[in-house]
């Protein structure tokens, strides 16, 4: 298991590379989280849903996805409410304090991630298990599913990761550890030191130190990862992302949604490098881009009305009058419609927002979520969507898509106006090939055979490396296969 001493420490990341090594060593490896809190997202085959850390872990250990990966997902509606998913599948919102406190629900949900993880364990070995937030939120401790609790029941090994680039690691590291039952802290077996910048040398002294005042080995300091590109899950990661125009490519702006959902979306695209990809609300930048994305969100009535409120609605319909093209995915799709209807409050209060008007389309959001992985004429993707969309009025259909199942998907007026349910569409070159069209005068020639799939693996191999460079793979399998 690997835990952290907080959130965004590289958790995810480390657990994708050993989820790697060990399929390059000759194992079967899966990953396993108990209880995801994220709006990222993934389809599994069988249609239901997961948190897109372990979709992605699944993908660099080998193995095809599956909920038992990643039995219990919270997706945050708001600041105190979360939509539950169990097993994939929706069972309601509950509010925070309402689920920290258990007692107020019929599902005993430990039973159900125990037993998630035994079929898990069942079928793989390791298991590649990741904890949540901080080790350390005693005050949790009693209905913590995620972290110690879960690694008993696994008889897991525990390594905590400490992010050194935040600074106090010292303490951080320490006090995780100090912070334990007597019995909890002998399940950590090793420290690793992550996102370390500089010369290794001058932290051979730290590195002492910590073993001695911990009483746990020091298993790796693992630098900064400056060139592999692995996908995050923690929205914390945006803060990292490109936020601003760049001249002598086409520049395509993903607007910032306050309940933005499923940006990996746009992880593709990030790194072709025909174009710059930024995040941004600015009104500025939104009319100066060539191409504007309107990303997923959990609430699309709340920030649809957002966007309308903080000029980026406006800033839109103008860009696009002005040459820009405009895709809408999933709901943003919705935003882009002629309406947006939710006479069942699924969302909340909001009945009914007129949209931006791109789209002749009316969207009314549905208690039922539709989660499955589809295939269309430019290849492969998943849709989570709760709500259905049609042409508004006489309308004619005008489908972007065409599903291998036989049903339609989509909107699209022309070549610089669309939209789509289908996530990962932007993963598929045929179709990045056919949205940057229209500015191909802009394009480099010698970029245009840009393939994401082979470039995921590549990074997995890359992730692998340096992991290993710097982590003992050796005491790793020693601490794996000692009885202790």
């Amino acid at each position: 298991m690997i835990v952290g001493t907080g959130s965004d420490v590289g958790k995810s990341v480390v657990a994708a590379a050993f989820c790697r090594i060990f399929k390059q060593d000759g194992y079967r490896p899966a990953p396993f989280k108990a209880q995801n809190m994220a709006l990222n997202s993934f389809a599994t085959p069988d249609g239901l849903e997961i948190g897109r850390a372990q979709a992605v872990q699944a993908e660099a250990a080998g193995v095809i996805c599956h909920t038992d990966m990643n039995p219990l997902l919270l997706k945050p509606q708001s600041d105190h409410t979360s939509q539950v998913v169990l097993h994939g599948k929706p069972i309601g919102n509950k509010n925070a304090y309402d689920y920290w406190r258990r007692g107020t629900s019929d599902i005993d949900f430990r039973a159900e991630v125990n037993a998630a993880f035994d079929r898990l364990a069942s079928q793989y070995n390791p298991i590649v298990m990741e904890g949540a937030g901080s080790v350390s939120e005693i005050n949790l401790r009693d209905t913590d599913l995620v972290n110690l609790p879960m690694a008993r029941h696994a008889h897991a090994d525990v390594i905590l990761v400490g992010d050194i680039d935040r600074g106090g690691v010292f303490a951080s590291v320490y006090g995780s550890i100090a912070l334990q039952t007597p019995d909890d802290r002998r399940l950590i077996k090793g420290i690793i030191i992550n996102k370390f910048r500089g010369d290794m040398r001058l932290f051979d002294e730290g590195r002492r130190m910590l073993e001695e005042i911990c009483e746990v080995p020091v298993l790796g300091v693992i630098p900064y990862l400056k060139d592999v590109y692995i996908e995050e899950e923690d929205s914390v990661a945006l803060a990292r992302k490109s936020m601003q125009l760049q001249q002598g490519k086409v520049n395509v702006a993903v607007v910032m949604l306050m309940h933005m959902s499923n940006y990996t979306d746009f992880d593709a695209l990030e790194r072709d490098p025909r174009v710059h990809l930024f995040y941004t609300n600015n009104t500025e930048d939104i009319k100066n881009a060539d191409i504007i994305i309107l990303p997923g969100t959990k609430s699309t009535l709340h920030d649809l009305y957002e966007l309308r409120r903080n000029g980026c609605a406006q800033a839109i319909m103008r860009a696009h009058r002005d040459g820009a093209s405009v895709l809408g995915i999933c709901g943003g799709y919705q935003i882009m419609g002629i309406e947006v209807l939710d006479p069942s409050h699924i969302e909340g209060e909001i009945e009914r927002l007129p949209g931006l008007g791109l789209l002749p389309t009316s969207t009314t959001i549905t208690e039922e979520k539709q989660t499955r992985q589809v295939t269309c004429q430019y290849g492969q993707g998943y849709e989570i969507h709760q709500g259905e969309t049609t042409p508004y009025g006489d309308a004619k259909p005008s489908p972007l898509l065409r599903l291998d199942d036989g049903r339609n998907d989509g909107y699209v007026v022309d070549g610089k106006c669309m939209g789509t349910y289908v996530h990962g569409i932007l993963d598929n070159a045929p179709f990045v090939d056919f949205l940057l069209k229209p500015f191909h005068d802009k394009l480099s020639k010698a970029s245009c055979n840009f393939n994401y799939q082979e470039f995921k693996q590549r990074q997995y191999d890359r992730l692998a490396a340096h992991v290993r460079q710097y982590v003992d793979m050796e005491q790793i399998y020693n601490i794996l296969t000692s009885d202790d």
